[in-house]
């Protein structure tokens, strides 16, 4: 099966899930050499589109995320990958998920305690 990636500027979007509990842990963009990357290693690799490289999803926290699955949506353009994450959470902000805050009564709040310290990960870099 080719991927669309003519149609978002040669991105697809990621959307990446726990394989055991189906939480949405983050979403992330991926370029064809990313993408690739990520079927011959077996852990998620992604473009980062401020830095514009490839990045290793855990290459500095060692959080990496190891794919059990990949599935396309019916225009080819984005991926489900349900994945076992290596670490006590998946954001750079210290939570287990990207998806740490609710909209309550028309503001943001945060719903979850963050599972590790980012600036003992990243010294104070993120």
């Amino acid at each position: 099966m080719n991927l669309d990636f003519a149609k978002d500027g040669g991105l697809v979007a990621a959307v990446i899930q726990d394989h055991l509990t189906g939480r949405v842990l983050m979403v992330g963009y991926m370029n064809e050499e990313s993408f690739r990357k990520t079927v011959e290693t077996g852990f998620a690799t992604f473009y980062s589109r401020s830095r514009k490289k490839l990045w290793l999803k855990g290459e500095t926290s060692g959080h990496r995320l190891v794919v059990k699955q990949i599935s396309a949506d019916c225009d080819q353009d984005a991926l489900l990958i349900q994945v076992e994450s290596l670490g006590p959470g998946v954001c750079h902000t210290g939570h287990q998920s990207c998806f740490y805050r609710s909209l309550k009564g028309g503001e943001w709040v945060e719903t979850e305690n963050p599972t590790y310290n980012p600036d003992a990960v990243y010294g104070g870099k993120e």
